[in-house]
Order: structure tokens, then sequence, then C-alpha cells
């Protein structure tokens, strides 16, 4: 690999020299652009960021809806040689202001429709951003006037190209620096050496861009190869998602554990085609093997459970389209190394649970502004996760939860994924998420909240069937000792479930 990398050219420019700009890049609700599109579209937005005083090496934030803006203001940020920094679109104005004052980007693209939270968020701020409404009266032609043409920046290959946000499940944001190497690395080693991505490939994201996990799977690997990425504004829905798979007769879905669940739980799942999918993939939370099995029963498509971390970029451990074993992870993906170890970092025996360690040429740069924090989760050429795995004798990774959500019940471990995996398979249950609350004497007992199944009766007749049905199936300690009903459970920025809130309702209950 040479050391001058700019992610530009690999993912997009490449494709306009190999003669495929003709090909279609894009897929919306408005119509296709083709690469040659997508690249001026790129330009406009290098020329924009350009007259708003942006250089290279400098921050500028995305916060934008899915579509050809944000597709084209990402690789213009990058041919440019400035740093995309991707959020939540969504985000409170609180949050808002902490990622500016965190990040000091020099600009902001923000969309029209959340423009006014940008403004009051950013009001009174020293050094504010240059904010630019995109999408707003004007902007398309403002766009369209700007030349579509901009040098390439000659980036080298570990100079930062994207901030992603690692946040866990508790406290503020943390910045990951990712180097263009890592996109590249990544992309090779798993959108095409295991995912087998190719040019009639089209793919469709539940996540949106802004999350890393969709960034690669619905972006960079397609862009890649000359493929499609069929793209959707809209919050997904399972109806949703079910019209944008018939609309755009996807080759690869691009899915998480909690839309897994509402697509299999929907009343009208059985009536749905979804024969265009050859595989799909599922990350960002554990994917329970009683899910897994309802997805194979009612559509028959290969799912990809997977493991990655904003720290390596994207999924560093996956089944195989013909290796599935549901309740595990896969095997690492071949390019990376995966162990489990202790806390003084010796690798524990097979099926012992450990601290995930994990190295490859995706590592991160660190943590902005957290050298503390970096020191500890970078070690060398490894990067010490807060997850807890265990690895078999034939090298299949199996989940066990994050370190600091696994609950110390009676003396005892417990890994909460053990008990939500037990309550799901119970026909009442539709989703659930297990935390350690303390009870009057200062113990930890496990609490289960649990969204209830349509037709099930959320009352305490049907919380002590759970218990019950915790103590049939797995050790007597591990039961939850209180089932709490909601009829959604909270969610961080990255749409993971937000363990910390659930912990703060415990505590005032």
């Amino acid at each position: 690999m040479s050391e001058q990398l700019n992610i530009f050219p690999y993912f997009l420019g490449q494709r306009l020299e190999e003669g495929l700009g003709d090909r279609r890049a894009l897929l919306t609700a408005e119509g296709a652009l083709s690469y040659s599109e997508v690249a001026a579209l790129s330009a406009r937005y290098a020329n924009l960021l350009a007259e708003s005083g942006v250089r290279p090496e400098e921050r500028v934030l995305i916060a934008l809806p899915d579509g050809p803006d944000y597709v084209g203001a990402l690789f213009g940020i990058t041919r440019m040689g400035a740093v995309v920094v991707m959020v939540n679109p969504h985000l409170k104005p609180d949050q808002i202001r902490y990622l500016y004052e965190y990040t000091h980007a020099r600009a902001a693209l923000v969309g029209s429709q959340t423009m006014s939270e940008f403004e009051v968020a950013l009001a009174g701020a020293q050094h504010r951003p240059r904010l630019i409404e995109v999408g707003g009266h004007g902007h398309a032609e403002r766009i369209a006037a700007l030349p579509d043409q901009h040098p390439i920046f000659a980036s080298h290959q570990d100079d930062a190209a994207i901030w992603l946000f690692s946040g866990g499940t508790t406290g503020r944001a943390k910045a990951v620096v990712q180097s263009h190497r890592s996109f590249v690395n990544t992309t090779k080693l798993y959108g095409h050496a295991l995912l087998d991505i190719g040019p009639e490939d089209v793919t469709l994201s539940v996540p949106k861009l802004f999350f890393g996990y969709a960034t690669g799977t619905n972006l960079l690997f397609p862009f890649s190869v000359g493929a499609t990425a069929a793209l959707f504004p809209e919050r997904c829905t399972p109806e949703t998602l079910f019209a944008q798979i018939a609309a755009f007769r996807p080759t690869i879905l691009v899915n998480v554990p909690t839309m897994v669940n509402h697509l299999v739980s929907h009343p009208d799942a059985g009536n749905q085609d979804l024969s265009c999918l050859r595989l799909a993939t599922s990350a960002g939370e554990a994917l329970p093997a009683e899910l897994h099995r309802k997805w194979n029963d009612l559509f028959g498509v290969p799912l990809l459970d997977g493991l990655g971390t904003a720290e390596m970029w994207h999924v560093f451990i996956s089944n195989r389209p013909d290796d599935v074993r549901p309740g595990t992870l896969g095997k690492a993906v071949p390019g990376f190394e995966v162990k489990a170890c202790d806390d003084d970092g010796a690798e524990v025996g097979p099926d012992e649970v450990g601290h995930l360690w994990v190295r490859g040429d995706s590592l991160a740069k660190g943590y902005w502004r957290q050298a503390e924090k970096t020191r500890a989760a970078f070690r060398g050429e490894w990067y010490v996760s807060g997850d807890m795995i265990s690895v078999d004798q034939a090298g299949y990774v199996t989940y066990c939860g994050r370190a600091d959500d696994m609950l110390k019940v009676s003396g005892k471990w417990l890994s909460p994924t053990e008990l939500e995996d037990c309550l799901l398979e119970h026909a009442a249950v539709r989703e659930v998420a297990v935390i350690g609350a303390s009870t009057a004497d200062g113990l930890v007992k496990p609490c289960a909240f649990v969204i209830p199944a349509q037709e099930a009766a959320a009352d305490d007749a049907l919380a002590a069937e759970l218990q019950a049905w915790a103590r049939q199936r797995l050790e007597p300690y591990k039961y939850p000792r209180e089932v709490v009903f909601m009829e959604e459970l909270p969610r961080t920025h990255l749409g993971k479930v937000d363990r910390g809130a659930l912990g703060r309702k415990a505590l005032d209950r």
C-alpha cells in the first residue's frame, strides 16, 4: 500500500478511471445518480467548503439525512483533505453544543429540517463553526452553480479521514480518529473477501450513514466495486423497510438486532417478498440465538451476525455466508487477530470469558483529547475493548456482554446477554434489556426491562411467569428479581439500548 492514500479516489475517483462513470451509484425515491454525478457533486461540496474557509486537515461536521447531499459532502470533504465528523442530525441542543466544543469543527453542514436546533445550540458559542444549511431555499441552485472539479489532496495513509463516535451505552461520546488506511483495509478484508460484494449488488441499510457500520456496508463497500447503495432519509420502521425492499430490491440488507426483532414480529411479515436478498448482516448489538432462529424460519435469508467497533472502524468478527452459527459471532475476519484475555492481559483458555483484544490494520489513532482513555484502550498493536467474549477451540466467538454491564450476583458473574436470550425465548417477550439494580442492602440483583408481545398482558402474573421461566432454564441466581414492563427501551444517539438511563430508572423506583 502506497503511503499516499486518500479515500476519495479509492472509493469514487477510480470508478471514473475504470470507465464506470455511467454506472448507477445511488438509488433514492427521487431517482438514481451515476458515479460521475456523485463525483461532480463531491467537487461542488469541496468548492463550497473551500469558499467557506475550510482548509486541509480541518474538521467538518456532517449532520444530514441520508441522501445524495450526504454522500457528496462526505467525498467532498475527503477529496479536499479535510476531516469528516459524522453526527446524528437529530441531536438535542446540549448534545450539539458538546460535540462542537469537543471537536472544534471549522464548518457544519446541517439539514434544513434541523438547522434551527443547531442555531439555538450554538448561539453565543465562542469561535462557532460556519453553519451551512443544506436542502433549504436556494441551496440546490447554489451547489449547481459551483465548479464540478476540485483537486484531490495528497493525504497520507495515516492522516485522519473520518471521526466516529464511541460512547458505549453510558456517558459522553468519545471521538475515534480513523485514518484513510483503516477504511481501505476493512473494505478489502470484510467487504470484498467475506461479504464478496460485487458490481451487481444493491445495498440497503437500517442504520443511517452517520453510523460507521452503515458508512461502510451501505456506502464505501458498494462504491469500492461499482455497486449501488440505496438510501432513504426517513426513520426506519418495519413498514418503511419493507417498502424500501419492495422498491429497491436490494441484494444485501444491513440490519441490527432491534430491527430484526421488529421485522419478525410484524403481523404482515409472512407476506413480504425478501427473495431479492442474498444475505443480511447484523451488528451494533448482540443477536440472540432465538431471534436468529425466528429470522431463519420466516425469511430464510443468511443472516451474518458480527461485531465491530469504532476503534477498529467496522466488523472484524463475523459469521460467513457458508458458515453461520446462531448464538455466536462467528470467527475473526482473516486479517484480524482476536483473543480473550483476563484482567492482566493474559489469554484465557478455550470457552473461558475474557476481555476482547483485537489487532489489525484498521486500528484507530486514538480518542480525541482523551489521552488517559487512549492509553487504557490502545495497547501497542492491540485494541482492548470493553466487550467480553469467549473463544472456543475451533475459533468461534461468543459475545458475553460489556465488561461494565457484567453483574456480580450472589458472588458469581452473570452476563445480562445470557438472561436476555433466555427471556426472549418466551412467546410473551418482544424485547428485553437486563441491568443490575442495587437493593436496599446494597446488593446487585438482575432487573429485566421487558417490552411485551402485542397480545401479552403486562401484569404481575406475566412478571412471575417470566421469573419462573428463567429459573427453570438457568442457574437459580440468574433469574430477574424484578420485571419492569415498558412500551419502548431508551436508546443512545447510536441506537443502542441506553443502559445508563435504565439504571437511573431502576434507582427511581
